[in-house]
């Protein structure tokens, strides 16, 4: 359950923000039964950077984010676009919900509500010609999970689209 690391050691602020996120990440991975080692992994890096008596900020700008025990380089990567940006767009995605339209489609084979956040979100995915075209370029047979084949995908979307235009 989201627990959230409150500032009660007088630790750096930006630390506890970041660690907050990424414990609010593994909780909504979680929810959408994300792979278990990557809802670890921001778990794991929550807890070194609610740990840390130095500013993650000095970390990060001598270069040693790396080495913390937990952050690896994706994870790296997110704590200086949140010191950059003052935000993590993979937070962002997760934790905005789905437009109605793209919620259709979870109907489609092989369809889950992260594939669909990933399409829209992400790849921009954002109309049924849009996906059409991707299912009928092959590359969204690449993606994990989607095991129906182009012909089975194209015709699940027609079938959504007839299903649309009727009600």
């Amino acid at each position: 359950m989201f627990c959230p690391i409150e500032d009660s050691t007088k630790m750096h602020q930006t630390n506890i923000t970041i660690a907050n996120l990424f414990l609010t990440m593994a909780e909504l991975l979680q929810k959408e039964e994300a792979n278990p080692y990557r809802v670890r992994a921001y778990r794991r890096a929550s807890a070194t950077l609610a740990g840390l008596e130095e500013d993650i900020a000095s970390i990060v700008q001598r270069g040693d984010v790396d080495s913390l025990p937990g952050i690896g380089k994706d994870l790296g990567g997110k704590i200086q676009e949140y010191l950059k940006t003052g935000t993590i767009r993979a937070y962002e995605d997760l934790s905005t919900p789905l437009p109605e339209l793209p919620k259709q489609w979870l109907s489609l084979p092989g369809f889950s509500e992260p594939i669909i956040h990933d399409l829209y979100f992400r790849l921009g995915i954002h109309s049924l010609d849009d996906l059409e075209a991707l299912a009928s370029s092959h590359l969204l047979r690449t993606r994990p999970g989607i095991t129906a084949t182009t012909e089975e995908l194209l015709e699940a979307i027609r079938s959504l689209r007839e299903k649309s235009t009727t009600d």
